[in-house]
């Protein structure tokens, strides 16, 4: 990517996430892949900002559910900050352009891989509480999570991606979700499976991936919910 291709693509990111960085640094940084030679990987921004979303999405479902228990606290926000959920919003917030990635990474195509770009959502975090402090950080996970925060509950917790997205649509009359295997990455012994989930009504089409064909499933299931639920009550 030439640096003029990285500044019109993390000028529009920046738009996208609704803060606009002090430090540039930063922002690069977090976008940035280990395969990537000779520049720091987004690794360590990505520790911080696992640990900050998941204290405020703790914080948040423990206020809203006074009378839950903590398993399902506990049960509740593993839904919420899972890969699957996180690469979603990846997803929606387009961070592929703006991603750096070594050859080999960009080839393999690391730019549509739910564990990296679960990983930059996080490393985003990290690096605008590091850039703007707790109370930016806090305000860009309260916009990427208030649909979700809203509509979560013990008993919703209890159901798979999947099954919530069959009973979303049954509930609306709309037809049931399709499946299909897209492609397997990887080697034999640490295979990808990239899974195609199509929507009828509202028409969509949502990807995700995992180590199997269900996991991949639950991913993509999980990426159409909260599209959907985002777009519609």
């Amino acid at each position: 990517m030439t640096p003029e291709a990285q500044r019109v693509a993390t000028e529009a990111l920046q738009q996208r996430l609704g803060y606009r960085f002090t430090d540039p640094a930063l922002l690069l940084r977090a976008l940035t892949h280990r395969s990537v030679v000779g520049q720091g990987s987004y690794e360590r921004l990505e520790f911080l900002g696992d640990a900050f979303l998941g204290y405020v999405i703790g914080r948040e479902l423990y206020a809203r559910h006074p009378e839950a228990a903590e398993s399902a606290l506990t049960l509740m926000r593993a839904k919420l900050v899972k890969k699957g959920a996180l690469a979603a919003h990846a997803k929606a917030l387009e961070l592929a352009p703006a991603l750096r990635l070594g050859p080999g990474e960009q080839k393999s195509g690391g730019h549509r891989r739910d564990s990296i770009l679960a990983d930059v959502v996080e490393a985003l975090l990290g690096a605008v509480l590091l850039d703007g402090g707790p109370e930016a950080a806090e305000a860009l996970v309260l916009r990427l999570y208030g649909a979700q925060l809203a509509e979560s509950t013990p008993e919703a917790a209890q159901k798979d991606p999947k099954t919530q997205l069959q009973e979303w649509l049954q509930g609306r009359g709309h037809p049931l979700p399709q499946y299909e295997v897209e492609a397997v990455l990887g080697e034999d012994h640490a295979q990808a499976f990239v899974v195609r989930c199509e929507v009828a009504a509202p028409p969509g089409t949502f990807h995700g991936e995992g180590g199997s064909r269900r996991s991949a499933e639950q991913a993509a299931a999980a990426q159409a919910l909260q599209s959907l639920r985002g777009a519609r009550p």
